[in-house]
């Protein structure tokens, strides 16, 4: 069989096409900034493009994320942990579910990138916890560990995100999907 003149373009296109949106929401859950998710996403679809003749047939999907959550982490490692600003930021939240979710966001920011990428993992993706361990290079026991911590740091953060906090609404109606009681 004669090769294609497109080499499989066909092929990666219709895989960005198709997951970019959910892609760059990860990213940007991963690093909290929109315009970094849009450049960690991009670098990481071309990662994906170089070697997409030898991943197009497992899971790329698996493959980018993997790049995407690998990249934010050393992007984190680089990057000053301190932000200065001349004036605090505005507080004013006028609705219950908006509240929470800007809580969660900033509670994400304080966790290390390693847990911050294993709860977006397990809770955003809804990955297992072989295919959060499969996706940033580690052990299920380091995932579970870090998961952990994680939302054991979280509930010492952000106590508006558990169950208990929200009084009169049950298991299903909550809006985080990382609550939990202690």
């Amino acid at each position: 069989m004669a090769p294609t003149g497109n080499d499989g373009r066909d092929g990666y296109l219709a895989f960005v096409e198709s997951h970019q949106h959910r892609l760059l929401r990860a990213a940007y859950l991963i690093c909290g900034n929109r315009h970094q998710a849009e450049d960690l996403l991009q670098d990481a679809l071309l990662k994906l493009a170089l070697r997409w003749t030898s991943v197009r047939d497992g899971d790329p999907s698996a493959y980018v994320r993997a790049i995407l959550y690998r990249d934010a982490v050393s992007w984190w490692r680089r990057r000053r942990r301190e932000w200065l600003s001349a004036a605090p930021p505005e507080q004013v939240v006028h609705d219950r579910d908006g509240a929470l979710r800007l809580t969660l966001h900033d509670a994400l920011g304080l966790l290390p990138p390693r847990q911050r990428a294993v709860l977006v993992l397990r809770y955003y993706e809804d990955l297992t916890e072989v295919a959060t361990a499969e996706a940033l290079g580690v052990t299920v026991g380091t995932v579970k560990s870090q998961c952990h911590a994680a939302l054991r740091r979280l509930r010492e953060v952000a106590p508006d995100l558990t169950r208990d906090a929200r009084p009169g609404q049950g298991s299903a109606d909550l809006a985080t999907g990382v609550e939990v009681n202690p």
